[in-house]
């Protein structure tokens, strides 16, 4: 077997397994939901979102630890972030009833909106880390708690959003004889094989970027970005087959929001200094283009167009079709 044919072999093998895992995860973690009495948009943007999120952190952390590709994890971080918007198109496409944005919930407009804060701020700190404005604790960027209390501030936001928005009733009755116990422990397993399969992805991810002569800002942005992304993909289509397509929005909205976190994690383990000070500019692309896109989401959920093109995607989907290509050709661009 050739050298190039090895590491693309293991980086399906490692999707196939965070697929699978990812879909185990996901399922039990709405059931762990339910269990508990949480409502379902509660769950597709924080237990949902965290969980299909999990490949990224510990891809993540691995990087900045024990691979040494601080590039890849700040590239499979914000790739994520554009590859989850870009699944708003297949849902687009997906939903031929009626147009998606005509059938969604507002409040996903509070979550984009901080979706744009905290991406766009960590494309701004990709730039200005390397000026004046580099400030530091120890090897922590100062700006890293700045994440953290807006992640919080978020979640807050959306929980009072819902408890102003409608009152719910949720069941705390076991689900088909399911329990709490069970869905936890098969909730923790899947986890299990999603953290070694997250682990694993740096160092396939540098043994592709070697093999094939692309720099680590290349791999990590688009096939790392895409491997840990299925969990999302699996998620959005289980959804729409069951009809709760604010669950779906709000997992891919949630993780947007959770994947910015995890670089913040990962600038606190990254024992060399800030991490956005140690990665390539050209990362700065992708946060925009992730900002760019959820703007778009933003006006058409304002807007809520009717026209689509031969009855698939509408304007919206198309606009966001573009931005995602000329980000990753840009990308490619400086991966060369």
């Amino acid at each position: 077997m050739t050298p190039i044919v090895l590491p693309w072999l293991e980086l399906g093998l490692c999707a196939a397994v965070i697929a699978v895992a990812g879909s185990v995860l996901t399922r039990y973690g709405e059931a762990v939901a339910r269990l508990t009495g949480l409502s379902r948009s509660w769950v597709g943007l924080v237990l949902l979102a965290t969980a299909t999120s999990l490949p990224e952190l510990f891809t993540g952390i691995s990087a900045v630890t024990v691979a040494g590709v601080p590039n890849i994890a700040v590239g499979d971080a914000l790739g994520s972030c554009v590859f989850n918007l870009l699944l708003l198109v297949l849902l687009d496409e997906l939903s031929r009833a009626e147009p998606l944005y005509r059938r969604i919930d507002q409040g996903h407009i509070l979550t984009a909106g901080f979706g744009v804060i905290m991406i766009g701020a960590v494309g701004a700190l990709i730039l200005l880390s390397r000026e004046q404005l580099d400030l530091r604790f120890y090897h922590i960027s100062g700006y890293t708690p700045l994440i953290f209390i807006v992640y919080l501030v978020a979640m807050r936001a959306a929980f009072d959003y819902e408890r102003r928005a409608r009152a719910r009733v949720q069941s705390e009755e076991a689900i088909e004889g399911l329990t709490l116990r069970t869905a936890l422990l098969r909730y923790l397993t899947a986890a299990g094989f999603v953290i070694a399969a997250g682990s694993w992805l740096p160092f396939i991810g540098q043994d592709v970027a070697t093999a094939m002569g692309w720099k680590p800002t290349f791999v990590g942005t688009l096939l790392i970005a895409g491997a840990t992304s299925l969990p999302e993909l699996v998620v959005t289509v289980s959804a729409l087959r069951i009809g709760a397509v604010d669950m779906a929005i709000g997992n891919l909205l949630g993780s947007n929001l959770f994947d910015i976190l995890v670089i913040a994690i990962d600038d606190t383990v990254y024992t060399k200094g800030p991490l956005l000070s140690a990665v390539a500019p050209a990362h700065a692309i992708t946060a925009f283009a992730a900002v760019i896109m959820s703007g778009i989401f933003i006006v058409a959920m304002l807007f809520k167009p009717e026209t689509r093109l031969r009855g698939t995607v509408g304007w919206v989907s198309l606009s966001m079709l573009v931005v995602y290509l000329f980000s990753s050709y840009a990308v490619y661009l400086h991966g060369l």
